[in-house]
């Protein structure tokens, strides 16, 4: 005899059974197209996963700079802007993966909010870009101007930058 699913008004972490019985364990999305596509989008959020650090590992290399041939004054700012983006589409994306799976998992999941899925991460870099520049060019003080030249700091904030820019934007 199977339990009745208990409903739960939370998300997440809140309701780790997603109204579930126990032993309840195949998928609701019965319809082929609804996985193919729900794998899709998993496949697409995990290339931007891993690619991301790839990114930031070629820029902190100076692959880019050896292979363009770039100028080591100029290549500072490919660097700073380019470490900056890359990092604000990693939080983006673990923010898009997160969305992924919840929705997934409370059956919430629909090819509606695909675009959204699809350019959260690319939002979040450009934010995380726009933002480095602003702070780097002096007109918002949350760090000196200066503080743009630590590598590692510009890493940690473009991606809270880009964890948190769809809540940004929103406002």
């Amino acid at each position: 005899m199977s339990e009745p699913p208990v409903v739960v008004d939370a998300f997440g972490q809140e309701d780790p059974t997603d109204n579930r019985a126990l032993l309840d364990w195949e998928s609701k999305y019965r319809d082929p197209n609804a996985r193919r596509e729900i794998r899709r989008e998993a496949i697409y959020l995990s290339v931007l996963l891993f690619g991301a650090p790839v990114v930031m590992a070629a820029l902190w290399l100076e692959l880019p700079r050896y292979w363009l041939h770039i100028s080591d004054h100029k290549y500072r700012a490919i660097l700073t802007y380019g470490l900056s983006w890359a990092a604000g589409t990693l939080g983006g994306t673990l923010f898009d993966l997160k969305w992924l799976y919840h929705s997934v998992a409370r059956q919430l999941w629909h090819m509606d909010r695909r675009l959204w899925r699809l350019f959260t991460p690319h939002i979040s870099g450009g934010l995380a870009f726009s933002v480095t520049a602003l702070i780097a060019s002096g007109v918002v003080r949350i760090f000196d101007s200066k503080a743009m030249e630590s590598h590692s700091l510009i890493v940690g904030f473009g991606f809270l930058v880009g964890y948190f820019s769809d809540s940004a934007i929103a406002k």
